[in-house]
């Protein structure tokens, strides 16, 4: 049995061998049509109220701690400077246990190596520092209300 085949009327044996994309267009733009009215529909179910941006001062109050870290890596607790990490452990265990536990404030160079600032962090987390805060000053442009 012969399949049946698309002659072109100047020659009779010559193929027509070109796909119709026609139906495939047709089934993309429904799918297109279901995408776009379906995708608001989900992303929107859940009703939630997201938080506004706001930049808050910080509040400094005389029981926080501010460790500084400069350029070359020394680390100053409100202005005395901490010879070594061991010293700057055993004093963050002092305060890590007094009620309140006072915060955290580290103000590090912009210059500082990430090293630097990292010691602090894991000196803070291992002394036991609940509230840990960075200190950075807000893009140009941009005002504190």
């Amino acid at each position: 049995m012969a399949l049946p085949t698309i002659f072109s009327p100047r020659d009779e044996d010559e193929l027509v061998s070109a796909i119709n994309t026609t139906p495939l267009v047709d089934v993309m733009l429904v799918l297109l049509i279901i995408f776009l009215i379906t995708i608001p529909v989900v992303t929107q179910s859940i009703l939630l109220e997201l938080p506004k941006e706001k930049n808050i001062p910080t509040q400094t109050k005389p029981e926080n701690i501010v460790i500084a870290i400069d350029k070359e890596g020394d680390v100053y607790w409100n202005l005395q400077r901490i010879p070594d990490n061991e010293t700057l452990l055993a004093r963050l265990k002092e305060i890590s246990v007094q009620t309140p536990q006072p915060e955290v404030h580290i103000r590090g160079d912009a210059g500082a190596k990430y090293e630097f600032v990292g010691k602090v962090v894991a000196a803070c987390q291992r002394a036991g520092i609940v509230k840990l805060g960075f200190i950075t000053e807000p893009p140009a442009g941009i005002s504190a209300h």
